[in-house]
């Protein structure tokens, strides 16, 4: 009778911690991230509360590079209006990126006026990805998988946090702007 009843309570005790665990990573939102930008500075997600954020993965010598012009040309129609674009360079796919953080920024700044923010070089898949990026896509995942499949990937978060749609490195920036208007237009 002994045994039994410390098999049950042993199995309470299994499934409580495991409900527990389950319920804080869902919990877990955009504003709980943290991400050192270009400058070796750390940026914490939730500096961005009540912005429309859209979170893109980066490359510097890809055939959507010159995405990021359209990218620029969002933030600065809409930065006013509560709309910032964050970019996360990443040379997971094909090496498209290997410049150091500084070459990068000077790169985008000087071939695409960029002047949103960019962050640090990441990984965006595989085990040494980063958190942000594990968390994005598994609130968002793609078609057949979760994993992303090149750079420019990109995820728009509303003004609460909440992941709202993730788009397909072919999606061009002019083509979420429907999608950056009506989430900046409902109240968080």
């Amino acid at each position: 009778m002994k045994q039994i009843a410390f098999v049950i309570m042993t199995l309470f005790i299994v499934l409580f911690s495991c409900n527990s665990t389950k319920n804080k990573m869902s919990k877990q939102k955009f504003y709980d991230f943290k991400a050192e930008n270009s400058k070796g500075e750390e940026i914490k997600m939730d500096s961005y509360k009540g912005k429309v954020v859209l979170v893109v993965n980066t490359a510097s010598k890809c055939g959507f590079t010159p995405q990021f012009q359209g990218l620029e040309d969002l933030y600065k129609k809409y930065k006013d209006q509560g709309f910032v674009v964050l970019g996360f360079p990443c040379n997971q796919f094909a090496k498209q990126d290997p410049g150091t953080n500084e070459e990068i920024l000077e790169f985008c700044q000087t071939n695409y006026g960029v002047t949103f923010p960019m962050f640090a070089k990441i990984d965006v898949n595989r085990k040494t990805a980063h958190p942000l990026f594990v968390y994005l896509k598994k609130e968002l995942p793609g078609t057949l998988s979760k994993k992303i499949k090149w750079n420019f990937t990109k995820f728009l978060i509303s003004k609460d946090g909440t992941p709202l749609k993730r788009y397909s490195p072919t999606v061009k920036p002019a083509d979420i702007e429907s999608d950056i208007v009506k989430a900046l237009q409902s109240n968080p």
